[in-house]
């Protein structure tokens, strides 16, 4: 029976995948909102699915991926949005907008209480106060906004997003769009002659001009305020063939004489998803996608391949895989150990396959290498300690590397999901990343030196726990964990001043100075000499086995701040932006590295695992 754990183990993790994989679908609607969901558009400078915008979008409004209605239904973010675009009087009282501020809540003159949704009907009469109150917040560095600011300033871009996706493909307050295309259509040579009339003083149809006018008006306030551009150009001959929003579509139709077909498709898919008729839908929504693949078959193959990427969101299957891993790991300590060994290895290496096809994706998906912000660095990081742990569990065989990187994976991915919570992570490039071939060297190389010291940091904490608090580190154990820290430790010594030379050579070409005490030039600095120091203490005799895991665990202090700290300074050509969330989070880790340092510092007699054995130091 024993040696079957290893295949369950393994059976378990395909299991949890399968299990996630399916796309849910919690409303009964037989409106094809997956081929909808699937429509390429350009939003904030790249090609995506609308099923993107969705999550996106719904994201930053409200803070997750899917909208629990008052009466306890649950909304996808495809549904949702398809409610913001075809049936805005709807989508209006849905409880959307998050507040957690009281200062906010009692600028309305509301109390606070267990709620913290809003509906946009609720907050549409304080839009001019919330602007102004907001426009006052944005004068104000990020880094000295008050809580009170920061809500204001995020209520704010909420409800414009909120907005813009209203007007992106169907006029609020439309009942028949397709009927009013036509009747646009139909207007338009009486309008243009009123108009020309009217310049040259002459006598006009004011009826003409004004039904015109009011058409042009409506559109062009349409194309001002959307947020996606969901119509390509038809002609393709054009040099200045592009995306545009759909509202610019019928102001070309002024002087091109003709409306584009997928300009009347969207407007057809929108009438009969108001109207309830999902067969026309249906039929519309696939013409659309007939549409793209035959004259945007690029943008139409990544759109689709995108949408399986968030279906599978294979980070949110990581996730779950490394905390069953590790699970297991540490039930292998009390029993079974060498089969559940084997059967957390396995499951791990499945998890770094899932893990691997994430990452994979998104480097398809940019077209970059795979650091290109925090969020991916955070993938990343996670990507190559599992590796590393992996590896040294090979070699070790005793669950230490296969813990450290459960652990760490599980922990860089969280990581990761609150950084996604600003909206697209796959967002164009900050103009210091955009190189391809410094992103592909140094970025790579310093984050991979930040993964091995982050390993390093970790094989320490378990040192100290495992010696103060539990009788279970014996002297093979110890030196095991010593041997494998220093080893590590080598590894990020190398990656790490690899990464920070290549910066420097990046700088001097992008920049014209080799260094210039950048704040996040000093981490990487830092880091580096950090470990020379560590490792001339180890080889000169200055530390032994607790000095090196001091050491080491001051290191997780230096790469962390390195890491995230330089970000929230606010100054300096590597600054992105300032995190006042993570702050705590940050100042916690390093407050906890510290403690695990004074408690490394007792005299072995407070160990418990060395107190009836202390020849050894």
């Amino acid at each position: 029976m024993k040696r079957y754990l290893p295949l369950f183990v393994f059976l378990i993790g395909v299991a949890w995948i399968a299990s996630n994989s399916r796309p849910s679908q919690t409303l009964p609607c037989t409106c094809n909102l997956v081929t909808f969901g699937k429509l390429p558009v350009l939003s904030e400078g790249r090609i995506k699915p609308l099923d993107t915008v969705a999550r996106n979008s719904l994201l930053i409004i409200h803070g997750k991926q899917s909208l629990r209605l008052d009466d306890g239904r649950i909304l996808q973010p495809t549904d949702w949005l398809a409610d913001v675009f075809f049936r805005a009087s709807i989508a209006d009282n849905y409880p959307a907008f998050v507040i957690n501020n009281p200062e906010v809540l009692g600028l309305f003159g509301w109390q606070q209480n267990e709620r913290k949704y809003f509906p946009f009907s609720a907050l549409s009469p304080f839009l001019g106060k919330i602007n102004e109150q907001a426009q006052q917040a944005e004068k104000i560095t990020s880094a000295n906004r008050t809580p009170y600011q920061i809500a204001i300033s995020n209520l704010r871009n909420a409800l414009m997003l909120y907005q813009r996706l209203k007007n992106s493909l169907y006029p609020d307050e439309t009942k028949d769009f397709s009927a009013e295309i036509l009747d646009f259509q139909k207007s338009i040579p009486a309008g243009l002659e009123a108009t020309i009339r009217h310049s040259k003083g002459e006598s006009f149809n004011q009826k003409a001009l004004d039904q015109f006018t009011q058409y042009f008006d409506r559109y062009e306030t349409m194309s001002d305020m959307a947020y996606i551009l969901a119509i390509p150009r038809d002609d393709k001959s054009s040099p200045d063939a592009k995306w545009i929003p759909l509202g610019a579509s019928l102001l070309d139709s002024i002087s091109t004489d003709r409306i584009s077909s997928v300009t009347v498709n969207y407007a057809a898919l929108g009438d009969a998803y108001r109207a309830g008729d999902a067969e026309s839908f249906n039929i519309r929504a696939d013409s659309l996608s007939q549409w793209m693949a035959q004259y945007e078959a690029r943008a139409t193959h990544r759109a689709a391949y995108e949408f399986l990427f968030n279906q599978l969101d294979p980070f949110y299957q990581a996730m779950g895989l490394y905390v069953f891993a590790f699970l297991v790991i540490c039930i292998s300590w009390l029993c079974w150990t060498q089969e559940l060994n084997k059967g957390a290895f396995y499951l791990l290496l499945l998890t770094l396959a899932i893990h691997t096809f994430g990452l994979v994706s998104r480097m398809y998906l940019q077209e970059r290498p795979p650091v290109t912000n925090l969020y991916s660095s955070a993938i990343f990081i996670g990507w190559g300690t599992v590796i590393i742990g992996l590896i040294l569990e090979k070699i070790f065989r005793d669950g230490i590397g296969a813990i450290c990187a459960a652990a760490i994976g599980f922990t860089t991915l969280i990581i990761a999901h609150h950084l996604a919570s600003s909206g697209d992570t796959l967002e164009m490039l900050q103009a210091v990343l955009d190189t391809n071939i410094w992103l592909a060297t140094h970025v790579v190389a310093i984050t991979t030196g930040y993964s091995a010291m982050f390993l390093a940091g970790t094989l320490a904490m378990i040192y100290v726990l495992r010696g103060f608090f539990t009788c279970s580190l014996t002297k093979e154990s110890a030196q095991s964990l010593t041997r494998m820290t220093y080893g590590v430790l080598c590894f990020a010594t190398l990656f790490s001043f690899v990464g920070t030379v290549l910066g420097g050579i990046w700088a001097d070409q992008s920049w014209g100075r080799f260094w210039g005490w950048d704040p996040k030039e000093n981490g990487a600095l830092l880091i580096v000499l950090w470990c020379a120091i560590t490792l001339h203490a180890r080889w000169g005799g200055y530390i032994k086995q607790r000095g090196l895991m001091m050491m080491a665990l001051f290191g997780n202090v230096i790469t962390s701040f390195s890491w995230f700290g330089v970000n929230m300074l606010g100054v300096g050509l590597h600054s992105y932006g300032f995190m006042n969330k993570a702050l705590p989070w940050l100042v916690g880790f390093m407050a906890s590295q510290l403690l695990l340092m004074i408690l490394a510092s007792f005299p072995y007699s407070s160990w418990r695992s060395f107190r009836k054995s202390l020849q050894y130091s």
